[in-house]
């Protein structure tokens, strides 16, 4: 590889933060941030799947330290962060990853389940982004790289989840919101809307034949993506290679959304 691509996509000196980190996507992140010379800290509420990626990316060579918060609490939300800067201190990177779902119609939905869906998917990577925006204004800019989805810009109509599909439109929308207002702090502001992705998050889904065929059918490319095709979206939007790209989202969807 040239030194010009290795200067594009070089995280060296930088610090990251993947929330959701110990699982899928945020995983496997977490995983690539660290191979390209980031130091990383990985956030879940599971503390054994966190300390399982931290001890991958130990394994390969990387720096990271397990942060353990429930994202739909603040006050764990500062704790987490605060933890994070004594360890390394500073904050370049921050990827809000992690995301539930609940696929109930929307007549089913209760008030709990709803808050439920918005503060981890939504809330959770405001109060996380405002937690970030000091450090890394301090550190002299940042990135931001929200995971939202494509329910977030499209009505789906495959399944009832209508709490999904609110809480990564506020999400796509935040990602501006914050790209607008953030960008005189030299912080960076994007998103990545993934397709259906092969985790724990989407295996029932996928393993099922015929709900198979029909998620294949709404893409031009008939593929899945894998974490690996997420992350790699996000390392471009967290490195030099985007450093005038922000306010955008970033459809990893084989085709879905251009039909």
């Amino acid at each position: 590889m040239s030194k010009m691509l290795e200067q594009l996509f070089s995280l060296y000196g930088k610090v990251a933060l993947i929330t959701g980190g110990g699982r899928g996507i945020g995983q496997e992140t977490a995983l690539m941030l660290s191979q390209a010379g980031a130091k990383v800290a990985v956030l879940d509420r599971d503390e054994s799947a966190a300390k399982d990626a931290v001890d991958a990316i130990v394994s390969a060579g990387g720096e990271a330290v397990v942060l353990v918060a429930d994202v739909s609490k603040p006050e764990q939300i500062k704790q987490a962060f605060a933890t994070a800067l004594d360890r390394f201190g500073r904050l370049d990177i921050l990827v809000n990853n992690a995301a539930l779902v609940r696929r109930i119609p929307a007549l089913e939905t209760s008030i709990d389940v709803w808050r439920e869906v918005m503060d981890v998917n939504l809330n959770a990577a405001f109060f996380c982004s405002c937690a970030a925006a000091e450090p890394m204004t301090a550190a002299g800019g940042g990135a931001i790289v929200n995971i939202a989805s494509i329910m977030g810009i499209s009505g789906g109509g495959i399944y009832p989840i209508a709490s999904y599909h609110a809480s990564k439109g506020g999400l796509v929308n935040l990602t501006r919101g914050l790209a607008v207002e953030w960008a005189s702090r030299g912080i960076r502001v994007n998103a990545v809307a993934p397709t259906w992705v092969r985790t724990e998050f989407t295996k029932a889904l996928l393993d099922d034949p015929e709900m198979s065929k029909t998620l294949l059918d709404l893409m031009p490319l008939r593929k899945f993506a894998d974490t690996i095709d997420v992350a790699a979206a996000v390392l471009y939007l967290a490195s030099p290679a985007a450093k005038v790209v922000t306010g955008h989202v970033l459809a990893v969807d084989g085709g879905y959304l251009a039909r």
